[in-house]
């Protein structure tokens, strides 16, 4: 991250914790939180981007509050299990959950889901984005995206992704249609992405538009090969990744994100609480160490920012979905 990025990251990161709300009244309402451990509900397996981010951000949290923040993974049913979970813990903000892009995808995928995102659970903030990777086993004859589009026309490949509308099947989605031949690229959905990412190395699947925390070590031993990165611009950790765009394929850009949430009917001044001590633990200069380490840019958004752009990634993403096809695993 240049100091430009940095800069204005840091200065978004004090505005966000200055909007928070305040106040005498909240503090002393709010001043006995948490009276025991805290239990953050991760909806996919670990090692996934989800996990590593909830378990950077809870060890920090767990160090201001001098209580367990307990890193919960809850994989299963499409990503509903974690949040039905949690939608149904005591509203009293010791129970917290993890989303990225799939449960706004999910708002479309399964309206009838026993919970409503934007509904049943507030926004604590939007913790950070990151790009995705075209990524191939490091023994693949395929050295760059041009290449392996060309094996997609001609040949019938295996791609692995999380769940049924997670960002990675929506990136392989895109890749289909880059290539124009969807029947021939087939999907591979796993309960996450690290068990994916385990096949992947392994030779079990052909390709992967992968989280990039879910493959940087893998790309770093050399067993995985990065393509093409799926943001604008090329990210530090692959400086010598061409994006998408660079390689005339930006229908193929995509970015994903991670956020905190807690139940809606949490007081206000626990859930006011919550997002002052995460936006302080995302002031850290650790947690911003750990988390740019693992690709993520981080954001740290207050409730109010964060829950306009859940809304809007929920419409945005509704087209795409009814477009596509894209139907349950």
């Amino acid at each position: 991250m240049d100091i430009r990025r940095r800069t204005v990251l840091r200065l978004g990161v004090a505005a966000g914790a200055a909007a928070a709300p305040a106040g005498g009244g909240h503090a002393q309402q709010a001043e006995g939180f948490p009276e025991r451990a805290v239990r953050y509900i991760v909806p996919f397996p670990p090692g996934g981007l989800t996990d590593i981010m909830a378990r950077i951000v809870g060890q920090r949290l767990s160090e201001i509050w001098g209580r367990p923040v307990v890193v919960d993974n809850r994989p299963g049913g499409n990503a509903l299990l974690g949040p039905d979970i949690a939608a149904k813990a005591p509203p009293d903000g010791h129970t917290l959950l993890a989303i990225t892009m799939t449960h706004a995808v999910n708002a479309s995928l399964f309206p009838n889901a026993p919970f409503d995102l934007l509904r049943d659970f507030a926004p604590v903030s939007v913790l950070g984005l990151l790009p995705l990777v075209v990524t191939v086993n490091a023994n693949s004859p395929w050295r760059t995206l041009e290449e392996l589009t060309r094996a997609v026309r001609t040949e019938r490949l295996s791609g692995g992704s999380s769940p049924n509308g997670s960002p990675p099947h929506l990136g392989l989605e895109l890749l289909r249609r880059h290539a124009g031949a969807r029947e021939n690229l087939v999907h591979v959905p796993y309960r996450g992405g690290a068990p994916a990412v385990t096949d992947l190395v392994a030779g079990t699947l052909d390709l992967m538009v992968c989280n990039l925390p879910e493959c940087i070590a893998q790309y770093q031993a050399g067993r995985l090969r990065p393509l093409a990165v799926t943001a604008e611009r090329r990210h530090r950790l692959l400086p010598d990744v061409p994006t998408v765009r660079e390689l005339g394929a930006p229908g193929l850009e995509i970015t994903n994100w991670t956020a905190m949430m807690t139940n809606a009917a949490v007081p206000a001044a626990i859930r006011a609480r919550l997002e002052r001590d995460t936006l302080a633990a995302l002031r850290d200069p650790e947690v911003l160490r750990k988390a740019e380490e693992g690709g993520f840019d981080v954001l740290a958004w207050d409730s109010a920012r964060s829950q306009a752009f859940l809304r809007s990634e929920v419409e945005r993403w509704r087209a795409l979905i009814a477009e596509a096809g894209i139907r349950p695993g």
